[in-house]
């Protein structure tokens, strides 16, 4: 009888703590025996590539590896804020949905969470019986799995920002971060008196706009109703 192939899979996001667009998920699945070929591609954690390296692997990984992506676009996101679900808790389902799709024996994830623990809990509730999880920190840099994850989530996640600047022009990495994202929110929140669909609304960036936003709006009422009493005045 042959021997049992063993499937591992490695689960990486991109765009986790970003204000604007989505958060990209990506499982790669791989037979254990040829996870060797992503390092002899070079794979690695997609932060040390650049883009052009990470658009030229994402092609080589998905020629050998089972893929599946998932997407929560912003509202999403405020919607599971909403119900009081945590970004760490709504990761953990995402991640289960991924192995449950791809019934790995083995599942190798980059933990985002400071409490790496609960967030082996959780996954260990909702995956598939029996699979082993390895839930680490940095678990990009350690497996190449990870690795191919990470770079599989992170050029999915530059093409929708892609998209995104299509749309609404040059609003950065997303990131608040970047002054480059945070001076276009700003100027969008002066010309619109909104925050754009493709933003995050429960971060406390948006908040802190909308707050700002508020109080000008507040000020300048206010120093209308001053100009209207010094009229009376007179």
């Amino acid at each position: 009888m042959p021997q049992q192939e063993i499937i591992i899979s490695g689960i990486d996001e991109a765009g986790r703590g970003c204000i604007l667009g989505p958060m990209v998920i990506a499982g790669v699945a791989i037979p254990h025996e040829r996870e060797k070929e992503f390092r002899k591609m070079g794979v690695k954690d997609s932060k040390m590539l650049t883009p052009a390296k990470r658009e030229e692997l994402a092609k080589k990984i998905e020629e050998i590896a089972q893929i599946v992506l998932l997407e929560v676009a912003a509202c999403k996101i405020d919607n599971y804020r909403a119900q009081g679900i945590s970004l760490n808790r709504l990761e953990a389902i995402k991640f289960a949905e991924i192995l449950h799709l791809q019934k790995p024996h083995k599942a190798f994830i980059d933990g985002p969470d400071t409490n790496l623990p609960k967030l082996h809990g959780y996954l260990k509730k909702m995956a598939p019986e029996g699979m082993e999880l390895v839930v680490e920190h940095f678990a990009d840099s350690k497996y190449p799995v990870v690795g191919a994850a990470s770079i599989i989530a992170k050029v999915e996640r530059d093409r929708k920002i892609e998209q995104l600047r299509k749309e609404y022009g040059d609003i950065g990495s997303g990131y608040t971060s970047d002054p480059t994202t945070v001076k276009w929110l700003e100027e969008w929140m002066r010309t619109h008196s909104k925050l754009p669909e493709c933003a995050r609304h429960s971060w406390i960036t948006a908040e802190d706009l909308l707050q700002k936003k508020e109080q000008s709006l507040l000020s300048s009422f206010l120093g209308k109703i001053k100009g209207n009493d010094a009229k009376e005045d007179v």
